[in-house]
């Protein structure tokens, strides 16, 4: 019998969306000088460097980024900047300063990277030292009476590169396929998320910025994640929630690659398929507009919602100036007297007790 052959056609594999992690580490010397006895600040970092590295491993496409929130400012430690002070000529179009990334750092290096290590692994790790060593040795007596951690300046640098990506992803893709049918709900071109490793409390003045860069991520499709390591983390457990984040209070500090490894390994796209770690209870205090205080029960504007810890002078709203009513706000309540009950009355003068029967109890 003449054989059959039969042909089979594979289907091209289905390219994933590439994952760009943003990873922002809160510097704070006061906060990590508190915990210096259970977790370095070194030794953080190098628990990070495992966690991006694992993060890298899952695929080619994969991205990182880590932004150190300082006191005074937040300061790019992967991708560093190509220079201190860049010429005109490394700013594109838009004005934005070029970044240096691995494939430019390894094509410019004369060193050879060690042949124990992955060249990627080594060019980030390289990148992150450097800049934490440079970071710190700028910092001045000054800077240390500042208690104010600028996370809202970390949040906003990796939104913009996580927009940035994005923008590029969108523009190679335009640029393959044009005929293609434009879906303005399809999910974004790049898988990204927020990893913030927290050590202070949360700043009340940084609230507005903080809760800006928070709807902003929300509107993006952007999850907040956050591991505690110390402090009281007010804000960022706003910020998990209202992006489908997770949050983690880490009991043990000295566990944070733990955490990290089994906690915020999984991407957006595969929580869907576990069950991940949830946070009990959510602080949902605010901070008054007025003081930056962090309150409980305030006053609130019917215009602009703006929040007040006391109401403001002249009634009159700070943020859009209207002029606002208390009404019978500080009156005292009005008491009802309780009714008296009414005593029952004895029935045809008898001394017995009323029963409600009309006949009466039989005697022996």
């Amino acid at each position: 019998m003449p054989s059959t052959s039969r042909s089979t056609t594979r289907s091209p594999p289905s390219t994933a969306p590439p994952s760009l992690l943003s990873i922002v580490i809160d510097t704070n010397p006061r906060a990590w000088a508190a915990l210096e006895s259970r977790l370095s600040l070194s030794q953080a970092i190098s628990n990070t460097l495992v966690f991006v590295n694992a993060h890298l491993a899952f695929s080619n496409t994969n991205q990182v980024a880590v932004i150190a929130a300082h006191v005074n400012r937040a300061v790019w430690l992967y991708p560093a900047a190509a220079a201190q002070k860049p010429p005109a000529a490394a700013r594109d179009y838009s004005g934005d300063v070029q970044m240096q990334d691995v494939s430019a750092e390894t094509n410019n290096s004369s060193s050879s990277p060690s042949a124990n290590k992955y060249p990627q692994f080594a060019q980030i790790e390289s990148s992150v030292f450097s800049s934490i060593q440079s970071l710190m040795a700028e910092t001045t007596v000054q800077d240390l009476d500042q208690v104010t951690t600028q996370l809202s300046g970390a949040l906003t640098l990796a939104l913009c590169r996580i927009n940035k990506a994005s923008q590029a992803l969108s523009a190679s893709d335009t640029t393959l396929s044009n005929a293609a049918p434009v879906n303005s709900a399809a999910p974004p071109p790049v898988k990204s998320r927020i990893v913030v490793i927290s050590v202070s409390d949360s700043e009340p003045s940084q609230y507005i910025p903080t809760m800006n860069a928070v709807f902003a991520a929300a509107h993006n499709q952007v999850a907040i994640d956050t591991i505690a390591l110390a402090g009281d983390s007010t804000f960022l457990q706003q910020a998990c929630f209202n992006t489908n984040g997770i949050f983690l209070k880490a009991s043990n500090p000295q566990g944070l690659l733990t955490y990290l490894m089994f906690g915020l390994i999984p991407d957006t796209e595969a929580r869907e398929s576990i069950i991940t770690p949830a946070h009990d209870t959510v602080d949902f205090r605010t901070a008054c507009f007025c003081h930056g205080r962090v309150v409980d029960t305030g006053f609130v504007c019917s215009v602009c919602l703006s929040i007040f810890c006391e109401p403001p002078e002249n009634a009159e709203c700070l943020t859009c100036g209207t002029v606002l009513a208390l009404g019978n706000y500080g009156a005292k309540p009005a008491v009802v007297p309780r009714r008296k009950k009414k005593k029952k009355k004895i029935a045809n003068g008898s001394g017995r007790e009323e029963t409600g029967s009309a006949t009466g109890t039989p005697k022996p």
